[in-house]
């Protein structure tokens, strides 16, 4: 059994989302003890209270990757860990109940995050998400280390005045963990594009050991004033690389740290500052970063609709479009049309040469062919490319449209309500095409609107599952309607109520679901104009 069975995995690497429950466990718990090994640094008193607990991020990236199937191991390996590192042992009840503590209130959290209507994205693409992601992991935190410490407190092993301190120390320690290991595992798992080793991450890599250097070369009230030399090569990753390169310099930061403090143990140094210090440094990192990659993303999306924008500039006018194709078509068709008229009127002669006849009819089919020619770059212009197609939520989809509509909007005074399901399935779609299409939609609902003169007119966009294979979408508004005319017609002809209109909108909408495999058609059952479109739900296969 795979360990995603139940879910679209986010992973983009199949080899590890293939991996069967039982193995990604094993490597889970084998790498959470080899990280709470190499982490046990400076114990609040004998047992596992650090200043850093990697293996905590670890146990965010198990479940929010691998689903909630694998939160059983949170349990597993605290306990684990307790019997195999804090030396004298503790009694076995205490540990046991240290586990549940630790395991439950992590377990918690994850189930929070991952839940479908928190629409948490483990790619950790946008701003939202990190901010989601620090929020649930400081709360956890919070909770787990004060049920943690007042069990320690309650069996006897610390004194009551120290419950703030250690509860302290324990927080750092794990919000350190995750902030550091979380989004490095999150990033790497789920996006095909890494940092590329070129000349300036290595000088990004040289300005990270120098600024340690810096940092514990000097004497210990200086080390604390020469820690924000470490903020300059995180910003010049977080810039330059964006989330990708920052979380890998975050890491190596940190490592850099705890090396530093294991390798001048005759300095003092106050860890629990210094990761205080570096939750402040990975915060700063990851925000930066994903700034970063939200803009560029952005500029994609801006060059895409631009590039989209483009090839349907080349249409130009409607009205020059149509005039264009009738003067290429008309030449042809007329030509073919009177030789097709000698032909007809030399086979109704008695005397017909039969060759001519037949040189006659070939002048009329080369002119049906470059008529036919005229259809094909036609086509071409307007192809419908299934190269770009991907899986996107359906939610995106529709708040890009309204957001180009609302100027128009705003203009009519009209509403849009938007009522999509939380469990509604991403869909497989050219974006800017699905885009375009709702986009024609949306404005003959505001076109409609407009002309009936009705003050607060509104435009419903609905979405629900037709099927396994199938989101459907309707779009509904308060105008006057279509005609019955059109609604009688399957194949939405050219057609337009508008006095400078075409009738390409409809048309052209419908070609674009169809060329996705879908279907459009109007519905006459609703006071306003109704039109309902199915697109592909994506397959599991799709997000890999």
């Amino acid at each position: 059994m795979n360990a995603r069975a139940d879910a679209s995995s986010p992973i983009v690497y199949p080899l590890v989302s293939a991996l069967p429950f039982g193995v990604i466990g094993a490597v889970y718990l084998a790498g959470y003890l080899l990280l709470d090994w190499v982490s046990f640094i400076e114990p609040y008193a004998h047992f596992g209270i650090t200043p850093w607990n990697p293996g905590t991020g670890l146990s965010f990236v198990l479940v929010l990757l691998f689903g909630r199937r694998m939160i059983p191991f949170l349990f597993v390996a605290p306990f684990l860990s307790d019997l195999i590192q804090i030396q004298p042992p503790l009694p076995l009840a205490i540990v046991f109940l240290s586990s549940l503590l630790i395991g439950g209130g992590y377990a918690a959290a994850l189930i929070v995050l991952s839940s479908p209507g928190l629409r948490f994205d483990p790619k950790l693409s946008t701003m939202r998400d990190l901010v989601l992601l620090a929020l649930v992991a400081a709360v956890s935190a919070a909770s787990v280390a004060a049920s943690y410490v007042a069990e320690m407190t309650a069996a006897g092993y610390l004194p009551v005045k120290e419950f703030a301190a250690a509860s302290l120390r324990y927080w750092v320690g794990d919000m350190i963990g995750i902030m550091v290991v979380a989004p490095f595992g999150l990033v790497v798992l789920t996006r095909r594009r890494t940092l590329r080793m070129s000349v300036e991450t290595v000088l990004q890599f040289a300005a990270i050991v120098a600024a340690l250097g810096l940092v514990f070369g000097y004497a210990r009230e200086q080390q604390f004033q020469l820690f924000y030399v470490l903020f300059l090569p995180i910003i010049w990753m977080a810039v330059r690389t964006g989330s990708e390169g920052v979380t890998i310099g975050i890491v190596v930061t940190q490592l850099g740290l705890i090396l530093g403090v294991i390798a001048f143990p005759g300095k003092g140094h106050d860890v629990t500052a210094y990761q205080a210090l570096m939750l402040v440094l990975a915060t700063t990192g990851l925000v930066a970063g994903v700034l970063v990659t939200e803009h560029r993303r952005t500029v994609t999306q801006l060059r895409q609709h631009q590039d989209s924008l483009s090839h349907l500039a080349r249409l130009g006018s409607m009205g020059e479009l149509a005039a264009a194709v009738a003067h290429e078509l008309n030449q042809p068709l007329m030509a073919a049309g009177t030789y097709t008229r000698l032909v007809n009127d030399a086979i109704a002669s008695p005397d017909a040469d039969a060759a001519s006849v037949a040189e006659t009819a070939k002048k009329a089919v080369l002119q049906v062919e470059r008529a036919a020619e005229v259809v094909r770059r036609l086509r071409a212009l307007v192809r419908l490319d299934r190269s770009s197609r991907a899986p996107y939520g359906l939610e995106q989809i529709v708040k890009e449209t309204i957001a180009l509509c609302q100027p128009d909007l705003d203009r009519i005074d009209a509403d849009v309500r938007i009522a999509l399901p939380d469990n509604l399935p991403p869909v497989m779609v050219d974006i800017l095409q699905i885009e375009q299409a709702l986009l024609n939609l949306v404005r003959n609902s505001i076109q409609a609107i407009y002309e009936t003169k009705n003050s607060h007119g509104t435009i419903t966009i609905e979405a629900s599952a037709a099927n396994a294979e199938f989101v459907e979408v309707t779009v509904r508004d308060s105008g006057p309607g279509f005609p019955p005319s059109l609604l009688d017609n399957p194949f939405l002809p050219f057609s337009t109520t508008k006095p400078e209109g075409l009738g390409f909108g409809l048309p052209l909408c419908k070609s674009i679901v169809e060329a996705h495999g879908g279907e459009l058609w109007l519905d006459g059952s609703s006071p306003g104009a109704c039109v309902h479109l199915t697109l592909p739900a994506a397959k599991a296969s799709d997000h890999a």
